[in-house]
């Protein structure tokens, strides 16, 4: 068995979430902050109890049954109990009404699927939604979110306070939107979980435990969506395609100090196949339907990005992926990755001209792509490049792996 010091924060990672949500869908979402805090004093109670007395057979159970109690004891005594709980009771013996509390399997899926649609109610900024959902459904902490975002825990705490008081201002509930509605509010809930994954794989946080918890939680939660016939739509398996072919390269897209790895440098032997597999079995079933998103075509390029060889028409098929989502959805980011696809698929020479009319110019990777595209076409212009590179990079690992390229372009002169 796990050692007290080592359970209470595996179980709070894992049974926070479940348990503040089915109590917030109970109380309300606007007093979500009591289940909030019912839920912290359980955990409380845990470190105490079972510091004393060891930890109990079943330690899920038993913060279950507190936390039940401790629910029930507040709805009792408080004016939540008699101003909303009671008059939704029919029956007047309301005295020996004995509140039930669900923390049943299916009740805290169902409840977890509901809280996704609230917190990603079109009233709410876009901002506020990945906040609140690593608050809420995955169970993270305040420095947790802060590092996520790279930013402080006063900024994260004020705008966690502001989104709190938008679910009050509009009257947001915690439940499924009627059945025509749930495909107009799908969309929000997908793009939520797309920027919460991106959040995490696409970080320049230095803190790579907390980064892979991000895409997992991310992933867990579109799970979850694929698995409920009512949000088992192409785009979200798509979205989990996408998902696991990104996560089977997670370990090796930075090196031992953290450095970001060129797709051509990495190892692919540690690519994880069996996360190749399942993306290409979510890939299959989002085959259906006659609607491409932007995750079908992500997903496609990412299933490419898998291959361990370069048929011919690997890069040509990318190439040509990049090109269909850039015409649906413009990013700057994708046609960067465009160029790289174009490079590999009709040589550099042709990528160059490419990459210089996006005019990217404040932005580092863009340099660092066309110092790329240069080195072995023109070394002074590639030189160039990744200068302008390094005064735009952030990251310490980023700039000490443009000097490198640097360093060898200098010896090669």
């Amino acid at each position: 068995m796990q050692k007290n010091e080592e359970l209470i924060p595996h179980l709070f990672r894992t049974e926070y979430s479940k348990i503040t949500i089915v109590l917030a869908k109970l109380f309300g979402f606007e007093n979500i902050e009591v289940a909030e805090d019912i839920v912290s004093d359980t955990f409380m109670i845990a470190a105490e109890t079972w510091g004393q007395k060891g930890v109990p057979a079943n330690p899920v159970a038993w913060l279950y049954t507190v936390a039940k109690n401790k629910a029930r004891d507040h709805l009792k005594h408080n004016k939540l109990f008699t101003d909303k709980i009671t008059p939704a009771i029919k029956n007047n013996s309301t005295e020996t009404y004995e509140v039930e509390i669900d923390l049943s399997e299916k009740n805290i899926n169902d409840s977890q699927l509901q809280m996704m649609f609230a917190i990603c109610h079109p009233a709410m900024p876009a901002e506020a939604q990945i906040g609140l959902s690593l608050r809420i459904l995955c169970g993270f902490g305040i420095v947790e979110i802060a590092d996520a975002f790279l930013s402080n825990k006063e900024t994260i705490n004020k705008r966690l306070l502001r989104a709190k008081e938008k679910i009050r201002s509009e009257h947001i509930k915690i439940e499924f939107p009627g059945s025509n509605e749930v495909s107009k509010r799908l969309d929000n809930v997908i793009t939520t979980l797309y920027l919460l994954f991106n959040e995490g794989y696409y970080s320049l946080s230095k803190n790579i435990s907390l980064r892979k918890d991000l895409c997992l939680e991310a992933m867990r939660l579109t799970l979850m969506l694929a698995e409920n016939e009512l949000t088992n739509h192409p785009a979200v398996n798509a979205l989990l395609a996408l998902m696991c072919f990104h996560a089977s390269r997670f370990e090796v897209r930075t090196g031992r100090d953290g450095e970001s790895v060129l797709y051509e440098e990495q190892d692919t032997s540690l690519w994880d196949n069996s996360l190749i597999t399942r993306g290409e079995y979510y890939l299959n079933k989002a085959s259906t339907g006659n609607k491409i998103s932007k995750y079908h075509l992500e997903a496609a390029i990412a299933y490419w990005h898998t291959t361990k060889t370069d048929p011919p028409e690997k890069w040509q098929s990318i190439l040509q992926l990049y090109n269909n989502l850039l015409l649906l959805e413009y990013s700057p980011i994708a046609a960067l990755n465009r160029t790289y696809a174009l490079a590999k698929a009709d040589g550099k020479e042709k990528a160059i001209i490419e990459a210089e009319k996006l005019n990217l110019e404040g932005n580092y990777l863009y340099h660092c792509l066309l110092g790329y595209l240069y080195t072995g076409v023109d070394a002074q212009s590639a030189l160039k490049n990744f200068k302008a590179a390094l005064k735009l990079a952030k990251a310490q690992t980023d700039m000490a792996k443009i000097e490198q390229y640097i360093q060898e372009l200098n010896g090669s002169l």
